[in-house]
């Protein structure tokens, strides 16, 4: 009898005990940061488990019982979560109450390359560069929205991005693709479709008018110059494209446009392959909306502005006069101006 008293004894103060240890004292200290993914509508013990395992609770048994007991069991927000540590129960489930989810915040500018958002994902620490643009250019994703053999280059539209750390390329790539097809309104298709373009050549060519056009409005001026060259079955001639085979190699791009490529827009009339770049929205608007003129020519100047001709004749003397500016003592010394123009190679 004594012995079962006592055995009760000890049970009874064993409880509390457990209760304090594993509910008020704080958990195991952490070499490094963990991080746990809870999904919506995940169960709360499959929650605790994966928090026990991650070594941020010692009990994955007691966590349970501690939400339950406060009623906050079915309110554990969704979220890809950080723990360093040494942080009772109370205070984890603190965390995921309130959603204190870790987000990670890029911005892609208009105008980037595959090669130049895959840089931007892994400087923010979410993938690898190198990684990210084979993904982008031969994942079952592209291939699923009719993008090979090229791959997404065009279709990531430029913005604010909010990603879990947690998040993989494919999902990065379904995110920037959505907000790229979003724009697709259906006046957008049809407008398209009386150009007679087809989407891919509406943005392959905006992509050409956001590398072009240094002053933003010049886009609707510069896309018209490009429609009577395809009109005319002109070579579009611009450096941006012949620049793009050489993407992110340095001092190439002056041999680019006296180097054969399916992308030199100097070696062939119309449009290339596809597009070189991922361009926003002015610059698609620009593309369905281009500004009549009878310019086909343009040169820049040297704050990224430009001089536009009707001719040849004119074009060389835009030219010739941005030289002169350039070589005169006012300018500071010889500096030749910028020439990613149409017909920019065969006039120098």
């Amino acid at each position: 009898m004594l012995r079962k008293l006592a055995s009760i004894l000890i049970v009874l103060a064993a409880v509390p005990a457990a209760a304090v240890y594993f509910f008020f004292l704080p958990g195991p200290p952490l070499d490094s940061p963990r991080f746990v993914e809870i999904r919506r509508g995940q169960s709360l013990r499959s929650i605790a488990t994966n928090l026990e395992r991650a070594e941020i609770v010692r009990s994955a048994v007691a966590l349970g019982l501690y939400a339950r007991l406060t009623g906050t069991a079915s309110q554990l927000q969704p979220g890809d979560y950080r723990f360093g540590g040494n942080e009772t129960i109370g205070q984890v489930l603190g965390h995921l109450l309130r959603g204190e989810s870790i987000v990670i915040t890029v911005t892609i500018p208009e105008g980037s390359t595959v090669r130049q958002i895959a840089q931007r994902l892994e400087m923010a620490r979410l993938v690898c560069d190198w990684k990210f643009a084979q993904v982008a250019r031969k994942s079952r994703l592209a291939a699923a929205v009719g993008l090979a053999p090229y791959g997404v280059e065009g279709y990531l539209f430029p913005a604010t991005y909010r990603f879990a750390p947690t998040a993989s390329p494919d999902a990065i790539l379904a995110a920037m693709l959505q907000r790229f097809f979003e724009q697709l309104s259906p006046p957008v298709e049809e407008r398209a479709f009386n150009l007679g373009l087809t989407i891919k050549q509406v943005v392959t060519l905006a992509s050409i008018i956001e590398k072009e056009a240094k002053v933003p409005s010049e886009r609707p001026l510069i896309a018209g110059v490009f429609y009577n060259r395809l009109r005319l079955h002109i070579p579009l001639q611009s450096d941006p494209t012949a620049q793009y085979s050489f993407d992110g190699i340095k001092g190439r791009a002056a041999q680019a446009v006296h180097t054969p490529s399916a992308f030199n827009t100097y070696d062939f009339a119309g449009l290339p392959p596809g597009p070189i770049a991922n361009p926003g929205w002015d610059s698609i608007h620009a593309a369905l909306y281009p500004t009549p003129t009878n310019y086909l020519y343009f040169v820049a100047r040297k704050d990224g502005s430009h001089i536009f001709s009707r001719s040849l004749k004119e074009h060389d003397r835009a030219i010739a006069s941005l030289r002169r500016v350039s070589f005169s003592p006012a300018a500071g010394g010889p500096i030749a101006p910028a020439a990613n123009t149409p017909a920019g190679r065969a006039s120098k």
